[in-house]
Parts: C-alpha cells; sequence; structure tokens
C-alpha cells in the first residue's frame, strides 16, 4: 500500500482547507445563533440560512459531490483520495452538508446511482446530487433488535390498482435520520415482501415520497439530550402507504444486497470524519492545558495530561491508518475482500474519538460539558456511531469468525 496521498487529494486538500479556515469555522457562531433564534421562533425544523449560503460557496469552489467515485455525477475520486477528505470535513459535525458530502443523503444518492432506474434518478437523483432536496433511511424498527436486519417486520405488499401495480406499505421506524428536515422529500424504506423466502431474500428496499398519505412523523429522538435539529433522528409510521410497483429498487427480495453496497464506503466517510472531531478534540485538549493552571502548574505540565495526550496522538494515528487501509483495499480488492477491515473501522474508529473527547472533556473541567465548548455535542455525536450502521458487538462478530475462519483445521 502506498501511504502517500495523490496529487488530486493534496489539491482538494488544500482547497478545502483554505475554505474552512475562510467560511465554516467563522460561521460556527453563527450556526448555533441561527438555530437558538429558530427554537425561539418555533420553527426548530427549519433549514439554517449560514448553511445554505456556504452550499453556494462550495459549489462555486467546485468543492461538490467530492464522494461519489462515479465522474459522471461527481468528483470520480477513489475511497482512499476521498478519505482524507472526509477528515477534513468532520472537523465540524455540521461541514459535510456544505459540500453535500452528509449523510443519509450519501448512501441514499449511492443506492440510486447504481440500483435506481433512470426515472428513478431524474425524480430523486438529480435534486438530491443539487444539494435541492434531502433524504432520509427508513430500516430501523422499536419492536426489533434491528442489530438483526432479518428481524425488520414492517411490510411492503403489492396490490393491484385501477393505475397498475402499487405496493402497499405499512411499519414503524425509529432513527430515521434526516426527516426531521422540512427539505426530506424521500424515504428509502426496508421491508419484508416475502416472508417465506429465505432469510437474506425476504426484505426488499423501495422509495417513498415523504409527502405521500400514511406517513407521519411522530417524534423526534435525543441522543443524550442533543435532537441534532433541524437534521432529526425521526420515529415515524407508515401506515397503508401507496406507492407505484416502479418505486421499488433493483427488485423484490434484493434489500440485503443493496445495504451491503449502501454501507461500506459510508462507513468509511463515517470514520474519516469521527478522526477528524478526534484530531479537533486534541488540539482542544492541547490548547486548555497550555492555558489552566492547576495545583501550581499549567495542566499541560501534570504528568497524566502528558500521558494523556500521547495516547490520544497514537490511537489517532491508528485509526486513521486502518480506515486508509481499508479504503485501499475496497479500492483495489472490492468491498468483499475489505470486509474484516471494514469492520474493524467501524469499532476502531468511534471508540477512539469517545475516548480522546472524553479525555479533552476532562481537561476542560466543568467547562467541558457545557454549551461553552463543542466537546459534548461531539461526544453525543460520535457515541452514536457505535450503534449506526451496525453496533458494536455485531462488527466484533463478524471480525471474529473471519479471523476464526483463518485458523480453522
Amino acid at each position: 500500500m502506498d501511504f502517500d496521498y495523490s496529487p488530486r487529494t493534496k489539491q482538494l486538500q488544500s482547497q478545502l482547507r483554505e475554505f474552512m479556515d475562510a467560511h465554516v469555522y467563522p460561521s460556527e457562531a453563527r450556526y448555533w445563533q441561527e438555530l437558538d433564534a429558530n427554537t425561539q421562533a418555533g420553527r426548530r425544523w427549519t433549514p439554517l440560512p449560514v448553511i445554505e449560503e456556504l452550499k453556494g460557496k462550495a459549489r462555486a469552489a467546485g468543492l461538490w459531490n467530492l464522494w461519489l467515485p462515479e465522474s459522471e455525477y461527481g468528483a470520480g475520486l477513489t475511497n482512499q483520495e476521498y478519505a482524507p477528505l472526509a477528515e477534513i470535513m468532520g472537523r465540524v459535525p455540521w461541514a459535510s452538508e456544505v459540500f453535500n458530502c452528509s449523510a443519509p443523503d450519501t448512501g441514499n444518492m449511492e443506492v440510486l446511482v447504481r440500483y435506481g432506474t433512470p426515472e428513478q434518478r431524474k425524480r430523486w437523483l438529480e435534486p438530491l446530487l443539487a444539494g435541492e432536496i434531502r433524504s432520509a433511511f427508513a430500516m430501523t424498527e422499536p419492536a426489533v433488535a434491528s442489530s438483526d436486519a432479518t428481524n425488520i417486520e414492517a411490510r411492503i405488499e403489492r396490490v393491484s390498482a385501477g393505475s397498475g401495480d402499487e405496493y402497499v406499505i405499512n411499519g414503524r421506524k425509529w432513527w430515521t435520520s434526516g426527516a426531521g428536515d422540512p427539505r426530506c422529500k424521500v424515504f428509502i424504506f426496508m421491508g419484508k415482501t416475502d416472508p417465506s423466502a429465505p432469510r437474506h431474500s425476504q426484505q426488499s428496499m423501495i422509495l417513498v415520497p415523504a409527502d405521500a398519505p400514511g406517513v407521519k412523523v411522530l417524534r423526534a429522538l435525543s441522543v443524550f439530550g442533543y435532537d441534532d435539529a433541524p437534521h432529526g433522528h425521526m420515529e415515524v409510521d407508515f401506515a397503508n402507504v401507496r406507492v407505484p410497483a416502479t418505486n421499488m429498487l433493483l427488485g423484490e427480495g434484493r434489500g440485503f444486497e443493496i445495504a451491503q453496497g449502501r454501507l461500506g464506503p459510508g462507513r468509511i466517510h463515517h470514520c474519516m470524519r469521527t478522526i477528524g472531531l478526534a484530531e479537533r478534540s486534541l488540539e482542544a485538549m492541547c490548547r486548555r492545558a497550555s492555558n489552566r493552571v492547576a495545583f501550581g502548574k499549567p495542566i499541560s505540565q501534570q504528568t497524566v495530561t502528558q500521558e494523556r495526550i500521547a495516547e490520544a496522538r497514537c490511537m489517532i494515528e491508528q485509526a486513521r491508518l486502518l480506515t486508509l487501509k481499508a479504503a485501499w483495499m475496497m479500492d483495489t480488492a472490492g468491498n468483499k475482500a475489505a470486509k474484516a477491515e471494514i469492520a474493524m473501522i467501524k469499532v476502531v474508529a468511534p471508540t477512539m474519538a469517545c475516548q480522546v473527547i472524553d479525555w479533552a472533556m476532562q481537561v476542560h473541567g466543568g467547562g467541558g460539558l457545557s454549551q461553552d465548548f463543542p466537546l459534548a455535542q461531539y461526544y453525543a455525536h460520535v457515541r452514536t456511531l457505535r450503534f449506526a450502521d451496525g453496533p458494536d458487538e455485531v462488527h466484533r462478530n463478524s471480525i471474529a469468525k473471519i479471523e476464526l475462519g483463518r485458523h480453522a483445521a
């Protein structure tokens, strides 16, 4: 593996850093001011002008849809080339949306690029690529352990109608990220089309317009007290929702196939953004430790602080190298060959970041728990990633099975 970044990546890294310095970091305070103003006005789930303004600047600068490897739609970068860019964006939790590189839209667009029909791409992909609408992914359910996706109980049933065949959709979903945003216009919904089929052929994915009769957002779920407005993680009820049969993705029974194609690159993105947050938290930790005095000397001179700073640097470097290796393997050998590495980074990166952020909060004292610093929000955000796209336990189980298989008699 060549650990050097490609010339294209280096150029885009420079452009991204300049953009972040000039536009994103100076807008962080404004982001919170606009969100607070929306809350006071009773319109918390309203897009923030600051992000919309920055989107225009990012697009004009050519920093748009960088995550898409298909040059027809995006920048044409490999996973390994895009990964360092995701790290830079990840230093500010909301920044990736500025570049139209944020979840769940990236994964949903990837599904449409690879599995959508021309009509589906025209209706949903094109406005998503333009940043005009947003989307949501409806898979997890409150009534079952959704870490085992074969447990999913939602139904997608085909019926005949006067205007042609339709599907009737019923199910209760939660942790449907993005469904609170009023710009959310479409859901990718996972449910069972044939409960009698083999376990991994029962599920299908289908496109559901957000304004379809029977779709109801019930509530926002908070994460350690944060509701992540205006994006949000929602509980959504689908009651006798009818959509045309042409909304089916790829074909009945192919939901798991789509899910696996969707999640590989997305895990690279998540992990590199997480590493970006960890880097920023370590920077904040070092600055705070150098500027505060306790028990007669700067906190930076306390041995325990130095130990944690050193350990944090080691952990970040290890996580980055492993993530870059996974990206490289996906590019050179394919997602299947990189299965173990993808599972490993999904465990390693959020666990590492949680620890680094925790140490940074400790150095900040009581302030680290408050809204005066972003660390508490960082922690809540990263802790969710130990569940998103499958909990740690599922990934560890996969890693162990692969390892055991290597040494089986």
